[in-house]
């Protein structure tokens, strides 16, 4: 199991609090690595860290840092070099998440959608992934040992959404309730920033891959659940610790040789 072992790895993650952002967190620490995590929720995040370092006796510390502020990750990317003598891993995790069901007066359709949201969105999805790997990206790429890049994107990022899912019955096709198209263009976008990368660093050992996710059950309505099942060979959402195998084989020395891969872990909704 030394393969798979993140011992005295310094790993960072961004939305370390969010429904994933913990498992990558948990992942980390469970195959020996110390997660660097950021967030901007700062008390909920000492409490975090000092949970995991004490349930999995590693070095966890968290940051309080809005990704979408290029000083702020500045900032932050001279204090972790002070705080550790090297980086290892960074995980692009911290992405908006448009929830269908909470749009109102329609403006989730691609007609309505206000500006804004879509500033909003992409920045922190796409500037926030471009920034980190700016500064932490940028630090891994000095460790003599290279290092692992692992940005999130979703199946999302490889099809389209299935507005399907979320038609209602009785409801004129112009107010229906949709997936908003930022989330698609960002995860799209992510595996771009992937390949380049992965070409960029490549020659100093640095290895930037990109996972897709399907959906993750986190208590969705039963309607909606039974209908995506059906669009997935296995019949079912991801649980939201799928994904702890991936995270430490790709941070691990166990995928030395993986790079500008783009792995989908969606219980095979792609391949329909």
């Amino acid at each position: 199991m030394k393969m798979f072992s993140l011992k005295d790895k310094n790993i960072l993650v961004t939305g370390a609090l969010g429904l994933l952002g913990k498992e990558h967190v948990k992942a980390i620490a469970s195959a020996g690595g110390n997660p660097i995590m950021l967030d901007i929720d700062n008390q909920s995040l000492q409490e975090f860290s000092q949970y995991v370092s004490k349930k999995y006796n590693v070095n966890s510390i968290g940051f309080e840092v809005d990704i979408k502020d290029e000083n702020s990750i500045k900032i932050n990317c001279e204090i972790v070099k002070s705080k550790f003598d090297k980086l290892d891993g960074l995980i692009n995790n911290a992405a908006n998440n448009p929830k269908v069901e909470n749009n109102k007066n329609n403006f989730s359709r691609l007609e309505n959608f206000p500006i804004e949201l879509w500033d909003d969105d992409l920045n922190v999805s796409l500037r926030g992934s471009f920034l980190c790997c700016k500064y932490y990206g940028y630090l891994i790429s000095k460790n003599p040992n290279g290092g692992s890049i692992i940005n999130v994107s979703s199946d999302l990022g490889l099809i389209a959404p299935n507005q399907s899912l979320y038609k209602e019955d009785g409801i004129k096709e112009e107010s229906q309730k949709v997936k908003p198209i930022t989330y698609s263009i960002a995860k799209h976008g992510i595996i771009g920033l992937t390949r380049y990368l992965a070409s960029y660093w490549g020659s100093n050992n640095v290895r930037s891959n990109v996972i897709c996710p399907g959906g993750v059950f986190n208590g969705q309505k039963k309607d909606f659940v039974e209908k995506i099942s059906k669009m997935i060979p296995m019949g079912r959402m991801a649980k939201k610790e799928d994904l702890h195998g991936i995270i430490v084989f790709l941070l691990s020395d166990s995928s030395s040789y993986m790079n500008g891969s783009i792995i989908s872990i969606d219980g095979g909704r792609v391949v329909w």
